[in-house]
């Protein structure tokens, strides 16, 4: 049963006093009164923020990933649980522009909270469309650039692995927009470093990291791939000591911020990925299984803070570095 309590208040958790440690974080120029915020298409739905707790309780939005036009997503069915986590490919489905425009940016407008929007496209002029008339909207705080997903057959994961190809995509979509970049990179050993090098050289502000790794599960009564796409993506629990892994790495090998992610549950999750470098930490699956979670942790992160005698929760950032 999920526990749904929630204490104390979101509004006093945020208030620092004499002997609260501070929360606040700053990353690509962006004021997050925490370091939690949440993955791109895990929370919220159809404008449905508050549902289990106030949205401003977090740190920053990262609203579902938009694209310039429609798009249905992947054939049924799009997600399977699995040990530890779960395995999916949904496809990134998507409204149009206008539709987004009228009715989930009037809702984001109002929020108050920094909202970082997700985008995506299948060439870099579809990024840049998107990119310039998100920044018309005139009160997004950062954009993140999805350049990796595993869900699709094409778009985002070539940009993702291919540093050449995610240098001048960034460099573009730093032309088109004064707002903070984030580029979110795919989970992948052999290119993650060059490509962090290569988008940080074109002008992002900051990484986010980890996407969901690309899996596959195959019904062993039928001898066949239980999704529809057939291949998809893992995540969950199962993926967070790759994840924190990555981090770890990235943070010494670029100068610009990180947001952390990947198989986040719990504040331990939270201080384990800031102690690797990242400055946010995402909160992802888990918002399925135990809405909650987020806001727990906030708490639970905070009384940590006071056991350990920290006075700012930046002091966590690198940590576990020699």
């Amino acid at each position: 049963m999920l526990d749904t309590t929630l204490t104390p208040a979101p509004e006093a958790q945020e208030q620092v006093g004499h002997d609260q440690p501070s929360l606040a974080v700053q990353i690509a120029g962006i004021t997050m009164k925490n370091p939690l915020t949440v993955g791109s298409g895990t929370y919220g739905h159809h404008g449905n923020f508050s549902q289990f707790f106030p949205v401003e309780t977090m740190g920053a939005l990262v609203p579902k990933t938009i694209r310039n036009y429609r798009w249905p997503g992947n054939p049924a069915p799009r997600v399977y649980e699995v040990t530890a986590g779960l395995h999916s490919s949904v496809g990134i489905p998507s409204n149009d522009w206008e539709t987004f425009a009228a009715k989930d940016a009037q809702i984001l407008r109002d929020l108050k909270l920094p909202v970082i929007q997700s985008v995506i496209g299948r060439t870099e002029d579809e990024y840049v469309e998107i990119v310039e008339k998100c920044d018309a909207l005139g009160f997004l705080a950062g954009l993140e650039l999805n350049l990796s997903c595993p869900n699709l057959k094409q778009g985002g994961l070539d940009f993702g692995y291919d540093p050449a190809a995610a240098s001048r995509l960034v460099a573009r979509v730093r032309k088109a927009t004064r707002l903070p970049v984030i580029a979110k990179l795919a989970p992948d050993y052999s290119s993650l470093v060059n490509v962090a090098k290569a988008v940080e050289a074109a002008g992002a502000d900051a990484i986010a990291l980890v996407n969901a790794p690309r899996a596959m599960c195959i019904d062993y009564q039928t001898r066949k791939p239980i999704i529809g796409n057939k291949i998809g993506a893992l995540s969950g629990a199962a993926i967070k000591p790759m994840a924190v892994y990555m981090v770890w790495q990235l943070y010494r090998s670029v100068q610009i911020p990180l947001f952390g992610m990947g198989g986040v549950s719990d504040y331990r999750d939270v201080v384990e990925f800031m102690a690797a470098g990242a400055r946010a930490v995402a909160f992802g699956t888990i918002n399925y299984v135990d809405p909650m979670a987020l806001p727990r942790a906030i708490a639970d992160l905070r009384q940590y803070l006071l056991d350990q005698g920290i006075n700012d929760v930046n002091e966590l950032v690198g940590s576990a570095h020699d």
